[in-house]
């Protein structure tokens, strides 16, 4: 394994679909690494730590309870080392009018999407510029560059988190640590099935354009390669990326309602 190839990864939402096939992407590349793979959903990560192999360890993390990361990642630590590539893809979406949405049902997606990936990176990252070296993968979401109805707590999160990453690759690249920020379109998963269900039907939310999380996990370690700063996928939104007034304006005419 070539000095620069991480010793321990960490993905977090890992058994969802784009953190799955971002797992199994890295497992790939990086198969003399240890993997800590997270996510609330026990069965479904323990499922995929048992398809990648003994080196891939799975651990259920609430990404609700961000008191608890630092002794989480301190103990995967003392198995596996530190860790040198943190992949921040968990998260949870939630489509309603902003004055229907409980103050509860906001915190938890703010705490998911935005507070518990900044902890991570809080944790992770001091340690990886003492050794000159590191990843960090933020999966963001365009819903946090383009106005979606329905998503303001959501969105809200998404551009947070998407600033910080795009902040700390400018900081972090000096001492080698490497930040790579993703900012899907909707991509085939129970997130995206879920939020699409939660808008009231129309030929908007029926026809737009869907991506695969097998392309976006191969977009993601092309852009490793390459050293990008960041990822757009599907292709197609790459205009919402590079003109977001002009996405803006066509989503706030086109874009579906919420059903609540």
């Amino acid at each position: 394994m070539a000095s620069t190839d991480p010793a321990h990864v960490v993905v977090t939402g890992a058994a969802g679909a784009i953190g799955g096939a971002l797992a199994r992407a890295l497992w790939q590349r990086y198969s003399n690494a240890a993997f800590t793979l997270t996510d609330i959903d026990a069965a479904g990560v323990a499922a995929l730590a048992s398809e990648l192999g003994v080196r891939a360890e799975a651990q259920v993390w609430d990404l609700t309870q961000p008191q608890h990361l630092e002794n989480a990642v301190r103990d995967v630590e003392a198995r596996h080392g530190p860790v040198d590539l943190l992949v921040n893809c968990a998260g949870i979406m939630e489509v309603r009018n902003f004055a229907t949405t409980s103050w509860r049902t906001a915190d938890r997606v703010l705490t998911v999407d935005l507070t518990s990936p900044l902890r991570l990176m809080s944790l992770v990252v001091p340690a990886m510029v003492a050794r000159g070296s590191g990843w960090v993968i933020n999966v963001s979401s365009l819903a946090g560059v383009t106005p979606l109805r329905g998503c303001s707590y959501y969105g809200a999160a998404k551009a947070g988190l998407a600033h910080a990453s795009e902040i700390a690759r400018i900081e972090l690249a000096p001492h080698g640590v490497r930040v790579l920020t993703v900012y899907p379109g909707p991509v085939r998963s129970g997130l995206e099935r879920r939020a699409r269900d939660q808008f009231a039907r129309s030929r908007a939310r029926d026809w737009i354009p869907t991506g695969a999380p097998e392309p976006l996990a191969r977009a993601i370690l092309r852009a490793m390669e390459r050293g990008s700063p960041r990822v757009v996928y599907p292709r197609i939104y790459d205009v919402a990326n590079r003109a977001p007034r002009i996405a803006g304006f066509i989503t706030a005419r086109i874009s579906p309602q919420p059903r609540s």
